[in-house]
């Protein structure tokens, strides 16, 4: 997996042994960072603009980076926090992104997505979260509904968001939480919402019903975390 941007590349660098191979434009100045790349002896391929651009699209800042694919956690891994963040078929990475950036400048620790039809940690999730993928448990499951219940047994309830529901300043997020965010367009599905405790909703007072998945997980996950 290709990883970019100067940001993720020095979060990434602090974990040594993970970068495989770099790609920097031959005019990069970064001093710091090729200094870590040689430190790490880290092969270098110097490339024009093009090159980088061919390899990867989006705003890689002169640096691309050669990564092993991401490692998800295991269940196990995210049932020790009090907070837990569940994505329902989130499909847009940047969202992903910059709900994993929410969720580590709030504390949070463990995010759950689908396997399937839900966007993965990818390189442009790892670009639009700043690195700060590297401080968060993501896990994967096959069945979020299943995962619900098992969370729900072992004392966690759940709250789900919705544009119908409760005022999300009026909910009780004391005890022990799983946050669930909708998709985009489709909100929650059925039977997630079925297994839901409670359900927070943002109050809309202008032209638009909705708010982006992003900006809608941020205002609970800090009400929540208030």
């Amino acid at each position: 997996m290709y990883i970019y941007g100067k940001n993720v590349a020095k979060e990434t660098l602090l974990e040594k042994g993970k970068v495989k191979k770099a790609f920097v434009y031959k005019n990069f100045n970064d001093k710091d960072l090729l200094n870590e790349i040689n430190k790490q002896n880290i092969k270098i391929n110097y490339l024009e603009k093009y090159e980088l651009d061919n390899l990867e699209n989006g705003n890689h800042q002169g640096i691309i980076l050669e990564v092993a694919d991401y490692e998800y956690a295991s269940l196990d891994d995210v049932l020790n926090e009090d907070i837990i963040v569940m994505l329902d078929h989130l499909e847009d990475p940047h969202n992903f992104g910059a709900i994993i950036r929410t969720c580590e400048a709030a504390g949070i620790k463990s995010i759950i997505i689908p396997k399937d039809r839900s966007v993965r940690v990818n390189s442009t999730v790892t670009k639009v979260s700043v690195g700060t993928i590297e401080h968060v448990n993501i896990a994967m499951v096959n069945n979020l509904v299943n995962t619900l219940k098992e969370l729900k047994d072992k004392g966690y309830w759940v709250i789900g968001t919705d544009m119908e529901g409760t005022d999300y300043k009026e909910i009780d997020y004391s005890g022990k939480i799983v946050i669930v965010i909708g998709s985009e367009g489709k909100g929650l599905s059925r039977l997630v919402e079925e297994n839901c405790d409670f359900i927070a909703s943002i109050p809309m007072k202008g032209t638009v019903n909705s708010l982006n998945a992003s900006v809608a997980a941020a205002l609970v996950i800090y009400e929540a975390v208030r």
